[in-house]
């Protein structure tokens, strides 16, 4: 997926992927959700989500809501946070570097 955001591209083909996060369901689930954490070789992040129509991704329609996609720029701290919350403490060390006891 690519979209310009703020004058800034952010193109999922030529960033590295670095985190991924589902909640589990299946595809077709309206609670649907997955996250892709992505980093530009610019050193900007951006975060690649998707789920169904009961997700914070679902867009509305002129008969109800479906579900959608959405890229969303984020801070190196906010790419922290994210990987906080949705990887192993292994998968975060690894991105970001051993974190003190």
């Amino acid at each position: 997926m690519k979209k310009i955001i703020n004058g800034r591209k952010y193109d999922t083909e030529t960033a590295k992927e670095i985190g991924y996060w589902s909640n589990g369901y299946p595809c077709g689930n309206f609670n649907w959700c997955q996250e892709t954490l992505y980093k530009k070789k610019t050193g900007e992040y951006f975060l690649y989500g998707e789920g169904g129509a009961l997700t914070q991704y679902s867009r509305d329609t002129w008969d109800g809501r479906t579900g959608s996609s959405q890229i969303i720029p984020m801070t190196e701290n906010e790419a922290k946070e994210w990987s906080e919350n949705k990887l192993s403490c292994d998968e975060y060390e690894a991105l970001f570097g051993e974190v003190e006891e």
